[in-house]
């Protein structure tokens, strides 16, 4: 008896003898919530919970205490900008009804057509020698830019520079003990991840507002202008105006984005969930270039791209609608020195796979000019990898940019090929290879995507040079969906007709 009573006792102290040996030996092995910093940037950021080894959630008030440590530390980092500016207007867009004689208004002493115009936007600082990264449209007009900090100090600032392909700008203040925000990695950022906004909505006296939501969606595009660089963070945290240039942080109180722009409802200038922000890993190289250079270069490669939609992928038999098609190719390009094809579709940049056009564009923008890039495009359904030696984008070099002719009862147009008189009428280049559209039938489908002065440059997988390789190749056509390749104005894009069965 005495002997198996020994014997529990003992393999007790040997069970907690393990134990505590494992506790010293073996450290533990937390799983840290959102945790992609380091160094100096890992010591700043905010530490939020952690999530234990057995599956323990972090306590309702730790997760308060976090958004409560991030509006303390990131506040002060976000700043209120006004701007004033002196329009010149006619009288009638002053108070509409009134007469614009001269003495009418002599009599009340109004000034002659001049009013003032106060705008109301915030900003971030991200460098203590006073550099504040906002929005293009918050200053872009103002002819006196005043700056308050949440200590109420007010300064003037000044334009360090400006772009307005990004909807960003750089200004600069003449002050001291500035507390730069963090940033982050946007690229990190996760849908549903909690962010919040902090900005003046509407008011001065509602400066330093913080609100909270989660990141909706990523890489939204066309929302402002289809021909900028934009790729948002889509957000339900509240954003108004005057939020416009404000800070979008992380749980770990690190930049992500720089508030712009919001949906509406069209009756209503408030928030209704949809906001959008710029990636601050797209507004670092912006940041930086306007600080040193005061202007942004951007990469070129000398295409002009499209997305893919259904109706190109039906006619290409293509198993997804992921990658960028090329629509023309500059002459003496990059991509033309590296033997890019319209019809291309480029499906990865630089080992990162191509979703779509946007994210290409701030791809090829983003990169050091100068260097060479791998691509992988799809040419007749294959793969193919070039290299190209990126040049530099100026301002003429852009990515994204009646006849009696023979009647085409299968388009439904009539075209014609391009002479002299014929480019002269339709202000074209006299050089440009393809057909030119002189007339189309209101009644067929080509009236929805084609217009008259249009060149039709590619017709399914044959290349247009003139009237004769039109003809032939409308002769080869089968029923179903046809790809075009159309060119209008300096903009070249693809779009399909269906033909029917």
């Amino acid at each position: 008896m005495r002997n198996r009573i020994g014997l529990i006792i003992g393999g007790l102290i040997l069970v907690l003898l393990g134990i505590v040996i494992a506790r010293v030996v073996l450290p533990p092995n937390p799983v840290v919530v959102f945790e992609h910093s380091n160094g100096e940037q890992a010591a700043r950021a905010i530490p939020v919970g952690y999530v234990s080894g057995s599956g323990e959630l972090p306590s309702l008030q730790a997760f308060n205490e976090a958004f409560v440590k991030i509006a303390e530390t990131v506040n002060p980092s976000v700043v209120t900008i006004t701007t004033e500016k002196v329009i010149k207007t006619q009288r009638g867009q002053q108070f509409p009804g009134f007469p614009d004689d001269d003495l009418f208004w002599r009599f009340f002493g109004l000034p002659e057509g001049q009013m003032k115009s106060k705008a109301l936007g915030s900003g971030v600082i991200v460098d203590s020698k006073g550099y504040i990264l906002t929005n293009n449209h918050v200053v872009e007009q103002g002819e006196k830019i005043r700056v308050k900090t949440i200590d109420d100090r007010e300064y003037d600032a000044e334009i360090v520079g400006t772009d307005s392909r990004t909807d960003l700008a750089v200004i600069k203040i003449d002050a001291h003990n500035l507390k730069p925000a963090l940033l982050g990695d946007s690229d990190e950022l996760r849908i549903g991840e909690w962010v919040l906004a902090i900005g003046s909505p509407f008011s001065e006296n509602l400066a330093h507002t913080v609100t909270a939501g989660i990141v909706s969606a990523k890489g939204r595009s066309n929302i402002m202008n289809g021909q900028n660089y934009e790729s948002f963070i889509q957000t339900d945290a509240a954003i108004n105006p005057g939020n416009s240039g404000g800070a979008l942080v992380n749980i770990r109180g690190e930049l992500i984005g720089i508030n712009t722009a919001i949906a509406t409802a069209g009756y209503t200038q408030g928030n209704i969930g949809i906001g959008f922000a710029i990636p601050i890993n797209l507004a670092k190289k912006i940041m930086s270039d306007l600080i040193e250079k005061g202007k942004v270069t951007r990469a070129w490669l000398g295409v002009m791209i499209g997305n893919i939609d259904d109706g190109i992928a039906r006619s290409l038999n293509l198993d997804n609608r992921e990658g960028s098609i090329i629509s023309e190719v500059v002459k003496k390009s990059p991509a033309a020195e590296a033997g890019l094809k319209v019809g291309d579709i480029i499906i990865e940049f630089d080992g990162k796979k191509i979703k779509d056009t946007a994210q290409l564009r701030n791809l090829v923008a983003n990169s050091e000019i100068g260097k060479t890039k791998t691509l992988v495009v799809l040419r007749d359904k294959k793969p193919v990898k070039v290299d190209v030696r990126l040049g530099e984008l100026t301002d003429v070099r852009e990515e994204v940019r009646t006849s009696k002719g023979k009647p085409s009862s299968r388009l439904g147009i009539r075209v014609d090929e391009i002479t002299p008189y014929i480019a002269n009428e339709y202000n074209i280049d006299p050089d440009e290879t393809g057909v030119v559209v002189t007339g189309v039938n209101p009644e067929t489908p080509a009236a929805q995507i084609i217009r008259t002065g249009d060149i039709i440059k590619r017709v399914g997988e044959q290349e247009i040079r003139n009237l004769a390789d039109y003809q032939k190749a409308i002769s080869n056509l089968k029923s179903g969906l046809v790809l075009l390749l159309i060119k209008r104005g300096e903009a070249t894009f693809f779009e399909t007709l269906d033909l029917g069965k």
